[in-house]
């Protein structure tokens, strides 16, 4: 299954291994590992909490995947994605795109994060100092993925 959502952490390393296989034709591997930070806007955080919505948020994320197999020309791509209380370096996801090519790889990886952050139903919760506090969408991560749509035409 290429995606998977849960609780306990990952191992990146056993994860790639078994997104390679022995397989000779994959000549790249490349891949995302997204971390909790120990603060964020400016505030010290000391937890997160990461909530989705079972069923719908895998659908979505399949999706995701499935798009960039259909854009690259990728063999296997793997999402795995942790929910519920997360403490600072604590890892959070991991994207592993394996092609022939580097640039394929890194290309597809790129964008399944940058869709990832901002089509993929998950809601952060982070606990400061001044209380707890849902994350807003950041418009630096929508200008990311707005760079995969295709250009709109103009009418002449």
């Amino acid at each position: 299954m290429p995606v998977r959502i849960q609780t306990q952490d990952f191992d990146a390393g056993a994860e790639i291994a078994a997104v390679r296989g022995d397989n000779p034709k994959i000549g790249a591997v490349a891949s995302f590992i997204g971390v909790c930070r120990d603060a964020n806007d400016g505030d010290p955080v000391t937890k997160m909490t990461l909530e989705h919505y079972p069923g719908m948020t895998e659908k979505a994320l399949e999706k995701i995947v499935a798009e960039a197999k259909a854009r690259w020309d990728v063999m296997e791509a793997l999402v795995v994605h942790r929910v519920g209380e997360l403490k600072p370096t604590d890892q959070i996801v991991l994207v592993i795109v394996a092609g022939a090519h580097r640039g394929e790889a890194f290309a597809a990886c790129e964008f399944i994060m940058d869709y990832l952050k901002t089509r993929a139903p998950f809601w952060k919760k982070e606990q400061t100092p001044q209380g707890t506090r849902w994350v807003e969408a950041r418009a630096s991560d929508d200008e990311a993925a707005q760079r995969w749509e295709p250009p709109k035409s103009s009418a002449a």
